[in-house]
């Protein structure tokens, strides 16, 4: 037994070998091929109206994140950012496409969260999370509010002060008619420092979070 062990170690190395790791000019470029995809989305998001030229626009962002995660499949950042564009075209797609995308965009997160699920302040879980409470069940889709809950519950573990991912947790609660509980994570989420270096989308972020505990206090 101890032989097949040590065979099955020897094994496991050889195959991290065949990744092999990017040199520090590689992750800088990375890093700015993320960023350049990660901000054209908060604009697409955060600054235009929904509708068929946000629908047009974020489907051709979709095209460069695809690229992105074929640049870098090895890591997890980039496929987390392909998997949350993935996610956004299926919410503005028809009932045609939706659930095409959503699969799609489950695959691509499951992957990067195999990879590495505390990248991101917990992206890979926290966006697979998204997923499983807000597409339908079976027979129609693949939701399941247990996966969504443990998830959720390992992403707030691995990144306390991420902000999506108090959001998304006190979402879920919310959604699931936990409001007390909700609104003790969400106003927990709002005492995350600021981000400075994406200031649309913290701001975004937070007023959505205002307006949620909003809806919790009217329910009081």
């Amino acid at each position: 037994m101890s032989k097949i062990r040590t065979l099955l170690a020897i094994g496991a190395l050889f195959l991290t070998t065949l990744a092999p790791a990017l040199r520090a000019d590689e992750i800088s470029e990375m890093n700015s091929d993320i960023a350049k995809v990660r901000g054209q989305w908060e604009t697409l998001k955060f600054t235009m109206r929904a509708g068929d030229k946000q629908t047009m626009l974020m489907n051709q962002l979709g095209q460069d994140a695809d690229q992105l995660a074929t640049k870098y499949p090895n890591h997890a950042e980039a496929l987390i950012w392909d998997g949350i564009i993935t996610s956004e075209r299926a919410s503005m797609a028809s009932a045609f496409s939706a659930l095409t995308l959503a699969k799609r965009a489950r695959d691509i997160l499951q992957k990067a969260y195999d990879i590495d699920p505390r990248a991101l302040d917990a992206g890979a879980p926290t966006s697979l999370a998204v997923l499983y409470y807000r597409v339908p069940g079976f027979p129609l889709g693949f939701g399941d509010t247990k996966k969504a809950r443990a998830l959720l519950e390992e992403a707030v573990r691995s990144a306390p002060q991420g902000l999506d991912t108090q959001y998304f947790y006190g979402d879920f609660l919310y959604e699931q008619h936990e409001y007390p509980k909700a609104e003790a994570v969400l106003q927990q989420a709002l005492k995350i420092p600021p981000s400075q270096d994406r200031p649309l989308w913290d701001h975004n972020r937070r007023l959505v979070i205002e307006q949620l505990i909003g809806k919790i206090k009217a329910k009081a």
